[in-house]
């Protein structure tokens, strides 16, 4: 032990005061863990935490021999006196003025070394007065933690001092422009979005430090200290303190369970954690929903609020800072005036005395040009008359007919929405609605809680309707630019995911839902059954596309009888794209895209009378495919050695510029006793599309994917076909991690593929045993249970497989495995990732499977692939 450390704890104390440190906080956070969660129970557990820090602090301070001179301060969160089970413990050692003596030094080493010594992990600076204010001038972060400091023990004269300079130097304006920009940089880290599946209960939006931030700047222009200063100088209504002080309890109870459950600093809901937390609450799972799903429904109210309450608070501060408040306002209409492009209600009980007015503030933002959003004053009106949206409000035919016109806006559709969201008024107005905010959604691929994903839909849509947007999918701004009556394709979206959580089939529920919304707003027979269809079946199409096999012309016919004519399929295709789009970043990929476009348009033939001519396609699709190897300089004829080997369902389920690379590519391989592999980028996006052909054996499929499982790579697609000579042509659509929107990357990767898989083809022995791939942590927190079905398909002839589970690597070889162990035959897989869920359909055939006994077999060996590793 150095002589510092000796001299700051004398006696060899240093274990004993450790012990005393470490068991005194067990304590403290294991008769929190015991109690109830509350908010009291937590303020007691953080102020006591507090007070045993800064009891342990001054023993040290004073083992150490500090001078009198000298002053411990204590800043950022455990300056306010918020010390949560782990929290950062950051301290100021404040020094007088002149050059510190060597004596000054030894002392401040001793005490900082001691602190670490006995357990508190503080984060420590050393600064005299003069280096404090030079280092906050520069920095807003050193302003805001001095801006909460606190004396712990030392000279008090020093920190009066200390106070007095450092609030001198602070230019409120300049604080708030830069906690401001600080805080909107920090909403985008954090997804921008209350709701995010995992959220920060700390920093992401509607988190703790939205309170914090508020405060603040409140502190910083000396509006006051506390929520109840803030409303004596008018910037909050009693009943706004309230909310404050409740919602700000809900959350900072959340943090601490979550610090003394983790065992450590740890500020997300992450999904290892939210069942634990729950029940920490008392949450028991129910049918109907998890215990973690009670917590975060809990937590997303909570931090919905405080997004509102520091948006209204944000405003009303700058206003009074920036001295606006007095500023001129131009009329608008009787009830609303525009204040520096803020939409502002013209009196503050406005909402109180015509409650129709709040639904016509969302028209007016839409209609009034250089509107930009609503003043504080206007969230404040709508956040305190949130009562008078009862009942009455939402059969008022007045109010149902705004909300029609808002609907039928040609612009401001997508941020209306978001703002009648995010005031609360859209739940208020749809009750229904109202019940799926901050729900949040187990199924591995959706990223969003059930409002925002519906939100995000109707974003999409809208999107399809605006030229700026033509280039994101030019096939849907097309077919949306025909469109004649967009407010439909908006009621489906706000309604098609509103019937979730409840149990039972949410799309026939949220038909009934629409149903009746459509009757009460007078829509007419003809829109009304057009929106409850696509309620109904907003599915339908994805289940279809991704797994069926859209080369059957039985197929093409019961979707096209469902469907029933080209309107009904437009809007129902716009609406799928849409939903896709809006679960995740990660679910859309430009295959999706194709496979939805491709059973749109043989679909649209079809309700056109155009009834399936397979042999007139067909040939179509030949003729194009010769006219492309001419383009690409091959000879008349390359195509025929091939083509005469290759039944016609190789023609259906190809496209023209597949079949004609094929032909390229193989004209000199047509009989061969190796594997040929060819490789290309994707012309349908990112990724590559690998050809193999080789003398056909039961085991292909299998050592096709346990090569692009072990080489990292996903697949996407598999087309599936044996020539009339034995030889299987089998097309992948492939994607790499890490590779996305890198087609150069892609391309140099070909000829590796090219050769790597040929020879793990050539090879004749065993096939290795599959990995059993990890997991990710989401899937570990909300397994899927894997599912198998086979049937046989509508003519009796072949068989339907069906498979869902956990993603996971390795999957697809596992399943292959097991087939080839059967000599079962493959003519079509369907690969379908939905996030961290695969969804595969597999169309099968051999004699095996008119066997009952070996079918049963064959699920279970299957159920025994899927099994996550234990």
């Amino acid at each position: 032990m150095s002589a510092a450390v000796q001299t700051a704890v004398p006696g060899g104390s240093v274990a004993a005061l450790r012990a005393r440190f470490r068991d005194g906080k067990k304590a403290l956070i294991d008769h929190f863990l015991q109690s109830r969660a509350t908010a009291p129970a937590t303020s007691l557990l953080i102020r006591s935490l507090t007070r045993h820090v800064d009891a342990t602090l001054c023993e040290l301070w004073r083992n150490a021999a500090m001078p009198a001179s000298a002053a411990l301060v204590a800043v950022g969160g455990y300056g306010r006196g918020e010390l949560f089970p782990h929290s950062d413990i950051d301290v100021l050692v404040l020094l007088p003025g002149g050059a510190p003596t060597d004596a000054l030094r030894a002392a401040v080493e001793g005490f900082i070394t001691a602190c670490w010594d006995i357990g508190l992990e503080i984060g420590s600076s050393v600064r005299t007065i003069d280096e404090c204010v030079a280092e906050a001038q520069s920095d807003v972060t050193v302003q805001t933690a001095l801006l909460e400091s606190r004396p712990i023990c030392g000279s008090k004269r020093l920190f009066v001092h200390f106070r007095h300079t450092t609030a001198a130097v602070m230019d409120p304006a300049a604080f708030l422009r830069a906690k401001t920009l600080e805080m909107r940089q920090r909403h985008v880290k954090y997804e921008d979005t209350p709701y995010s599946l995992e959220p920060n209960c700390k920093e992401s939006p509607g988190g703790l430090r939205d309170l914090q931030v508020v405060m603040w700047v409140a502190r910083a222009a000396g509006l006051g200290r506390s929520w109840s200063e803030l409303a004596a100088n008018g910037l909050i209504t009693p009943f706004e303190v309230k909310q404050l002080q409740r919602n700000e309890g809900i959350l900072r109870v959340i943090r601490a369970r979550l610090h003394a459950i983790a065992g450590r600093r740890e500020d997300r809901l992450v999904f290892d954690l939210q069942t634990a937390v729950a029940e920490s609450f008392g949450y028991q799972a129910s049918r109907a929903q998890r215990s973690s799903e009670v917590l975060m429904h809990r937590y997303y109210w909570a931090a919905k609020a405080v997004a509102q309450l520091n948006q209204i608070l944000m405003l009303n501060i700058e206003e009074r800072i920036s001295g606006s408040e007095a500023a001129p306002m131009s009329v608008i209409d009787e009830h609303f005036l525009d204040r520096g492009s803020m939409l502002e209600v013209a009196r503050d009980d406005l909402y109180l005395e015509d409650p129709r007015t709040i639904l016509k503030t969302f028209l007016v933002f839409q209609q009034t040009p250089g509107i930009k959003g609503l003043s504080a004053r206007t969230l404040r009106a709508l956040y305190n008359a949130r009562n008078v949206m009862d009942g009455a409000f939402r059969r008022d035919p007045a109010n149902r007919a705004t909300f029609l016109r808002i609907l039928r806006q040609p612009q401001g559709i997508t941020h209306a929405f978001r703002l009648l969201n995010q005031t609360s008024v859209l739940g208020r107005y749809l009750w229904v609605f109202r019940r799926i905010v901050g729900r949040m959604q187990h199924d591995l691929f959706h990223v969003y809680t059930v409002d925002q994903h519906i939100l995000m839909v109707l974003r999409n849509v809208r999107r399809f309707f605006i030229p700026e947007h033509a280039h994101e999918y030019p096939f849907c701004s097309q077919l949306a630019a025909e469109w004649d009556k967009p407010e439909l394709l908006y009621i489906a979206a706000l309604f098609h995911d509103v019937a979730k959580g409840r149990g039972g089939d949410h799309s026939d529920l949220g038909a009934v839902e629409v149903r009746r919304f459509c009757r009460d707003h007078g829509l007419d027979k003809e829109d009304a059954a057009l929106v409850e269809f696509l309620v109904k079946n907003h599915l339908t199409m994805s289940t279809v596309a991704q797994k069926e096999d859209l080369s059957d012309a039985e197929v093409i016919r019961a979707f096209a009888l469902k469907a029933g004519n080209a309107r009904r399929l437009t809007a129902l295709y716009l609406l799928t794209v849409a939903d896709i789009r809006g679960t995740s970043p990660k679910v859309w990929n430009a295959w999706k895209g194709k496979l939805l476009e491709d059973l749109y348009r043989i679909t649209l033939r079809a309700l056109g009378g155009a009834k399936p001519h397979l042999d007139a396609d067909l040939e179509a699709r030949k003729q194009e495919a010769i006219h492309i190897l001419a383009l690409h300089s091959a000879l008349p004829g390359t195509e025929g050695p091939l083509w005469k080997t290759l039944e016609l369902s190789y023609f259906a389920r190809h496209d023209a510029t597949e079949i004609a690379w094929h032909a390229r590519s193989l004209w000199r391989h047509v009989q061969t006793d190796v594997p040929v592999v060819r490789a290309r980028p994707s012309p349908i996006g990112d990724g590559l599309q690998v050809l193999v052909y080789s003398p056909d054996r039961a085991d292909l499929f299998a050592r096709i994917c346990g090569y692009f499982d072990t080489a990292g790579y996903s697949i996407q697609d598999a087309k599936i076909h044996t020539s009339r000579t034995g030889y299987a042509m089998d097309t992948f659509q492939i994607v790499k991690p890490g590779y996305e929107n890198d087609q150069a990357g892609y391309r140099d990767l070909i000829s590796m593929i090219e050769t790597q898989l040929a020879q793990a083809l050539a090879s004749a022995g065993p096939l290795p045993e599959p990995s059993r791939g990890r997991v990710s942590r989401r899937v570990k927190s909300f397994p899927v249970t894997p599912r198998v079905s086979l049937r046989p398909d509508e003519r009796a002839q072949r068989w339907l497989l069906s498979v869902s589970a956990s993603d996971r690597s390795g999957l697809l070889y596992a399943i292959a495995r097991v087939l080839a162990r059967h000599h079962v035959n493959l003519q079509l897989a369907k690969v379908t990732t939905l996030g961290e869920r695969v969804e595969d359909t597999f169309l099968i055939d051999g004699p095996v499977l008119q066997q009952t006994r070996a079918q049963l077999q064959i699920e279970t060996e299957l159920l025994d692939a899927l099994a996550p590793a234990g």
